[in-house]
């Protein structure tokens, strides 16, 4: 026999069922039907390559679709500045180095920066070993290569920290050409970019590639005046409105960081079907030098190391104009959402520090292909 608790049970749930049935005719969803995914649009910085393949991997592998999320990537260009990109409210998210947001914020974007991808510079200054410039005290008197658009300060800063007089800064093309030719005696370059462009290149003189002995390179993380790059930024707005959008976009963006950590060759070959001008060498070295500034993260992939905010700062406020002088507000960046976020996956099992990961050793090609 059954129980009266049994019966009333019953009862209870064909009601409901009719109640339903009543409401909704026979347009019932199907309870395995997907919730709708929140459209975001992230801005990058610069054309694909691999110095973006977690975000890219996360499209690929569906960690933001796992997230709620359909994320759509804006690839970045010379005229694009994402930080702009974003306060006007064309993306939701965008990539930008922490001076050139500090700057855009004094103009009144309201940006805040949400997650601290790249944990380490990537800029360095390259000369020709035979030069002998192997400090900032070395660059007086020569010619010293800088793109602009606010990617020179941590070099005059630099030159400033070192008191070097009589160095002539040249305007220099996104690309290593000056250098090869030897038309100045140190050239800006990103280590997993133009710094592998001259690796790429043909020793005349031997008809094999140049080597690392063949340079010399001054390091700004080294030097005491590198400033951080890539990091996620948003509007105050947004993060206050929408905070679970916020952490969901960080989970997914580091489960991406974490997969191409662990997964190389693979995020290579998901950024090389996004068509890339660079080919397979130059790309697999790329991936190797990011993961490289992104691990080991020591506090969670994502969560600012406050040192390097304040040495960015320092380096900001003495060395941008706009920015002379000004206090930086205490909340121009949040650790709450990456923490959060760290949070979660750890729970989950992943690995969010690194601590472990190694660099590999990467063959380049003629040209990078």
């Amino acid at each position: 026999m059954f129980s009266k608790s049994w019966r009333r049970l019953t009862t209870v749930s064909v009601l409901l069922v009719l109640l339903a049935t009543a409401c909704g005719g026979d347009e019932t969803a199907d309870p395995g039907t997907p919730a709708e995914l929140t459209p975001i649009k992230l801005q990058l910085q610069w054309f694909a390559q691999a110095q973006f393949a977690g975000y890219y991997a996360a499209v690929d592998q569906g960690f933001y679709e796992d997230e709620g999320l359909d994320v759509t990537i804006l690839e970045g260009a010379v005229d694009i500045v994402p930080q702009q990109v974003v306060a006007t409210g064309a993306a939701e998210f965008g990539l930008a180095w922490v001076p050139k947001a500090l700057a855009s914020n004094q103009e009144g974007a309201d940006l805040v920066n949400v997650a601290q991808v790249f944990q380490r510079s990537g800029t360095l200054m390259v000369s020709w070993a035979d030069e002998g410039i192997t400090s900032p005290a070395d660059w007086a008197g020569r010619k010293v290569g800088n793109w602009g658009f606010g990617n020179e300060f941590e070099l005059t800063a630099a030159i400033a920290q070192a008191d070097v007089e009589d160095v002539e800064l040249i305007a220099q093309n996104f690309d290593m050409e000056a250098l090869l030719n030897r038309e100045i005696d140190a050239a800006e370059a990103m280590i997993y970019n133009e710094y592998a462009q001259v690796l790429e290149a043909v020793n005349e003189a031997t008809g094999e590639l140049y080597q690392p002995s063949d340079l010399s390179v001054i390091d700004f993380n080294d030097v005491g005046t590198a400033m951080l790059q890539d990091s996620v930024w948003t509007t105050n707005t947004y993060a206050n409105e929408n905070p679970e959008t916020v952490e969901a976009f960080l989970r997914g963006t580091f489960r991406g960081w974490i997969y191409c950590r662990d997964n190389a060759d693979a995020c290579v070959d998901i950024v090389l079907a996004v068509g890339p001008t660079l080919g397979r060498s130059h790309q697999t070295w790329q991936m190797n030098e990011v993961n490289a500034l992104i691990w080991p993260s020591a506090g969670g992939i994502g969560v600012m190391d406050k040192a390097l905010w304040d040495q960015t700062v320092n380096v900001a406020t003495t060395q941008i104009p706009e920015l002379t002088g000004v206090a930086i507000p205490e909340g121009t960046y949040r650790t709450d959402f990456a923490e959060a976020a760290v949070k979660s996956l750890s729970d989950e099992g992943a690995d969010t520090t690194g601590s472990s990961w190694q660099k590999v050793s990467v063959e380049l090609n003629p040209g990078g292909d």
